[in-house]
């Protein structure tokens, strides 16, 4: 039972290791402006992370000093954390399957519609007073200020490739037809009526485009490509998990084997 009860230990201790990129990738997304404004999904990737952390360090403490209830327990607290990181992992790539960018003429950066995106994340963004608060979480950074110091004429700011969030919050509507001026001031334009976004852009460098759809669009264009990222980390350690926890069943039967069969030599003697 020794060598049994030694593998589950390490393997629990690679379980240890394998919270580490879940906890990471939420403590990333926490660390994105954008993601930091919206608050969705960097909580529960680094809650699940912690948690696998705790049930593998219950499972390699059981292993340890052989304590069979706490293997049992590690074994089905485990499996229900694989279960609910297999669905994270699903819903978030069900969530981001949709959407990307439109080219504009004569532009490098791409323009964004909200419509394109999934009805759950548009959802996050549509009611007043979400957007209220995510609005004045993102005025308060500087990216929109920073294109004013990076592009001083009009052909380098159209040859610039910018963030979705930046092309979506940060200047009018390409179709609006307004005049450069500089990257967040823009005059006299040609077609108000091309889109309602056309009414909603301010001079103001408070407001700029924040009310806008293509505003709401490019932060859920910046949300879809930082959470597929994520994605493919939580993937990928899902996988070693299942490998991992496969590996820690198989030792645990051979281990309970073991012991049966050492009581049954024992009671025979």
């Amino acid at each position: 039972m020794a060598l049994s009860t030694n593998v589950i230990g390490a393997i629990n201790f690679v379980a240890m290791l394998l919270s580490i990129p879940v906890i990471g990738a939420g403590i990333w997304l926490a660390t994105e402006p954008d993601n930091s404004c919206v608050k969705i999904l960097q909580w529960p990737v680094i809650i699940l992370g912690i948690l696998i952390l705790i049930v593998a360090l219950a499972g390699f403490v059981g292993a340890f000093w052989r304590i069979s209830w706490l293997l049992l327990f590690y074994l089905i607290a485990m499996l229900i954390l694989i279960i609910l990181l297999g669905c994270l992992v699903v819903f978030v790539y069900m969530v981001t399957l949709r959407g990307s960018g439109h080219l504009a003429p004569s532009r490098a950066y791409l323009e964004y519609h909200l419509d394109d995106y999934s009805g759950w994340l548009r959802r996050r963004v549509r009611s007043s007073y979400k957007w209220d608060r995510i609005r004045s979480c993102l005025s308060s950074t500087s990216m929109c200020a920073e294109l004013n110091q990076s592009y001083r004429m009009a052909q380098d700011f159209f040859n610039a490739h910018l963030s979705p969030i930046e092309s979506g919050c940060c200047k009018p509507p390409t179709e609006c037809g307004y005049t450069f001026v500089n990257p967040t001031y823009w005059i006299s334009p040609i077609n108000m009526a091309a889109d309602m976004d056309c009414l909603q852009w301010s001079n103001e460098q408070t407001q700029l485009c924040y009310t806008c759809d293509s505003c709401k669009a490019g932060l859920l264009a910046n949300l879809k490509r930082e959470w597929r990222r994520a994605d493919i980390i939580l993937l990928l350690t899902l996988v070693a998990l299942i490998c991992v926890y496969l590996v820690g069943c198989c030792a645990f039967r051979n281990a309970k084997t073991e012991d049966l069969f050492r009581r049954y030599k024992q009671g025979y003697t």
